[in-house]
């Protein structure tokens, strides 16, 4: 018989029953390629996704597709993975997209933004909203197409030198924060940075900076910013839900054979899940190593919290009155966030509510 013909008359299953798969997968060629991460390989959680997809990715290919994955400042600085992938001088990256709003604030939505949606909600807007699509056509200026590639889940609000009481102690505050959210400290009166997570713990050392945040208590006990500074303050509003993101060159994509783009899909999906596994399970006994070694937790004062949300909403009616690609992609945001706030009121908020006020 001849053999296209054997395929599409067999089906898949008669394919795996004859034992001409392996064929199909041994036709595909030898892929060698490199991603540059954001991350230091310090970090096995959020370095870690990038190890952990091109595990996949070797495995579900069985090693014919291979994907050498380098920590930041390796092959390129931290925050230059999405030039390197826009070039081509590497296939991909791995990175939070939020780190590259000074390009245009709509890569801040691929992300986190302060006030926006939790991790199961993110995931919702891009799996079943219009989250990916939207993202999607605007990377596509960049010569870019996206994986989702990981979320920690809610994060921290940083590591201060000294207690925020109010307000006014956020005044001059030298703050360093990743991303969008510094946009909104800046406006009530806080001093933004921006400094890759391996740099920060001589910072905030040093003096250079008042405060730090990073992630969560696992990945901030591994960075010792305990040692240098004894509050750590919540939520972290500006990070309800972060999402990573595998970057990948759309002419290295395109040249890839139907198998090999969907093995792509597949290791990213078991990627971005393990990432936020490790980080559920890991943080609960770390935040209990860091209150017991001394640590002051701190929930951010309410004239904080008020006075951010007011100035992220303005900001965000500014943005779309002045950048079109952040209108579009926005007001889809928005409109999903304020359904997804309605059901999780009733539904997770309600659980969680109850299960926190019980001694188990």
């Amino acid at each position: 018989m001849e053999r296209r013909s054997f395929v599409r008359g067999a089906g898949l299953a008669g394919v795996l029953a004859a034992g001409t798969a392996p064929a199909i997968v041994h036709a595909q060629a030898n892929v060698r390629w490199r991603l540059a991460s954001s991350f230091p390989k310090s970090l096995d959680t959020i370095f870690g996704a990038a190890d952990e997809f091109a595990k996949k990715v070797k495995e579900l290919s069985g090693g014919k597709f291979e994907i050498s994955v380098h920590a930041g400042g390796e092959i390129m600085p931290p925050l230059q993975v999405v030039d390197g992938v826009q070039s081509g001088s590497v296939e991909m990256a791995h990175t939070a997209p939020y780190y590259f709003f000074g390009k245009d604030e709509t890569f801040a939505l691929g992300c986190a933004i302060p006030f926006g949606l939790n991790s199961r909600q993110m995931t919702a807007w891009m799996v079943e909203g219009n989250g990916l699509k939207l993202m999607r056509e605007f990377y596509r200026n960049y010569n870019i197409i996206n994986f989702m590639g990981g979320n920690t889940g809610a994060q921290m609000g940083g590591w201060y030198r000294k207690e925020v009481k109010s307000l006014a102690d956020m005044k001059g505050l030298k703050f360093r924060i990743g991303g969008f959210g510094g946009k909104v400290i800046e406006r009530v009166g806080g001093v933004p940075q921006n400094i890759p997570g391996g740099e920060i713990y001589s910072a905030l050392e040093k003096g250079t900076i008042d405060a730090a945040e990073w992630v969560g208590p696992y990945d901030d006990q591994k960075l010792g910013f305990n040692k240098v500074a004894g509050f750590y303050n919540y939520p972290g509003w500006w990070e309800g839900g972060p999402q990573l993101d595998f970057f990948v060159n759309t002419k290295a994509y395109d040249a890839l054979s139907s198998e090999y783009k969907a093995i792509i899909e597949c290791a990213s999906a078991a990627a971005h899940i393990d990432m936020q596994g490790k980080y559920d399970a890991k943080n609960p006994a770390a935040l209990k190593q860091l209150v017991g070694s001394g640590t002051k937790l701190v929930r951010f004062p309410k004239d904080v919290m008020d006075a951010c949300f007011k100035e992220a909403m303005a900001l965000y009616s500014e943005l779309s009155g002045k950048n079109p690609n952040w209108k579009k992609v926005y007001e889809d945001f928005a409109n999903f966030r304020r359904d997804q706030n309605l059901w999780f009121r009733f539904a997770e908020a309600g659980f969680d509510d109850f299960m926190q006020s019980q001694k188990l």
